[in-house]
């Protein structure tokens, strides 16, 4: 055994004696092994041997697909005590075995969502999401259809509620305003009860619209409605609450007509949504190439004799696009 001099004139005395805090003590590199190995454990406290022994019981046939709960249980009706409940945590953490441990159907076999669009109304995205109203917990819910290639608000509306009826009647709507044909277009959502409601999957069906959702508790499934509303709540003049439905009805008008008609939006070549929507985009690019190559003629060296390249509109817009594309596109 190693003697230490805390032994026998106390630690704080020894910190004394030494000038140093005692806090720092038991940072000190030394060799904590043999502090380690002088410690005594409580008499109470489970040996190796019966650490493992409880283990093995855990992880035994009857008891492998139970919870500590149901083992400390079964284990008194038994007759027998094993060991306490947080005991048994203790030791399936020691052995890296904390998991759901129950025999449970596994629900988790979702696909992955990949969806492709090449132009307008291919691919819309739509969500929900909450506006706070005049009250404490009241709020309004501003309903939004979003065109992911031209990142168009193609619909929207405000209620006092989620409810499937009304998010019927805004698809309704919307496709009929867009004049979507059956078999052009695929709707994604996330897994919202008024997205899974059956009234919208039938009149999905009957206008040959075909549906999508995101994985659960995967919010990069619809990125696109989050990015949406990420622009609209931090806008300068977006208020912290709304005092009534003509208030906040009236606000979105505002800024969806801004979003649609004056937003240069990065994703799509900082044109404006309603630009790359309605199809003359290549008009407005045309222009600014104009622009940029009589500014290069009047002074190329400002430009370092280099043409400048103008940012085009993507031809693709992905929602999860798939990895093997991306290695092919790299090789190509």
């Amino acid at each position: 055994m190693v003697n230490h001099l805390s032994d026998q004139i106390g630690t704080q005395t020894s910190c004394d004696v030494f000038g140093i805090p005692r806090s720092s003590y038991y940072y000190y590199p030394v060799d904590r092994d043999d502090l380690h190995n002088e410690r005594k454990l409580p008499d109470f406290a489970y040996s190796s041997q019966e650490k493992q022994a409880i283990l093995d019981i855990m992880n035994s046939d009857s008891y492998m697909d139970r919870t500590p709960y149901e083992i400390y249980a079964s284990r008194l009706d038994e007759g027998e005590y094993l060991c306490s409940v947080r005991t048994m945590y203790r030791i399936l953490k020691e052995n890296d075995q904390v998991k759901e441990r129950r025999n449970v159907k596994r629900t988790n076999n979702y696909q992955k969502p990949e969806l492709l669009a090449t132009e307008a109304n291919q691919i819309w995205s739509w969500d929900i999401t909450k506006l706070k109203g005049p009250q404490k917990w009241t709020y309004f819910y501003l309903y939004v259809i979003i065109d992911i290639f031209s990142r168009f608000v193609v619909g929207w509306m405000v209620a006092y509620r989620e409810l499937s009826s009304l998010a019927q009647k805004l698809i309704k709507e919307t496709c009929s305003r867009q004049n979507i044909e059956a078999g052009q277009l695929t709707i994604h959502a996330d897994r919202g009860s008024s997205m899974r409601s059956k009234p919208v999957a039938f009149l999905l069906g009957d206008l040959g619209v075909t549906k999508s959702h995101s994985r659960p508790y995967v919010s990069n499934d619809n990125p696109f409605s989050e990015s949406q509303f990420k622009t609209m709540k931090y806008r300068p003049d977006f208020p912290g609450k709304f005092n009534s439905m003509v208030e906040a009805r009236d606000f979105c008008r505002r800024f969806f007509d801004w979003y649609n008609r004056e937003h240069y939006h990065s994703g799509i070549g900082f044109l404006t949504p309603e630009s790359v929507h309605y199809g003359f985009a290549d008009e407005v690019l045309l222009n600014r190439k104009d622009v940029l190559l009589k500014a290069f003629e009047d002074n190329p060296k400002r430009f370092r004799n280099k043409i400048p390249i103008l940012k085009n509109l993507p031809k693709s817009v992905w929602i999860n696009k798939p990895e093997n594309i991306e290695k092919m596109a790299k090789q190509l």
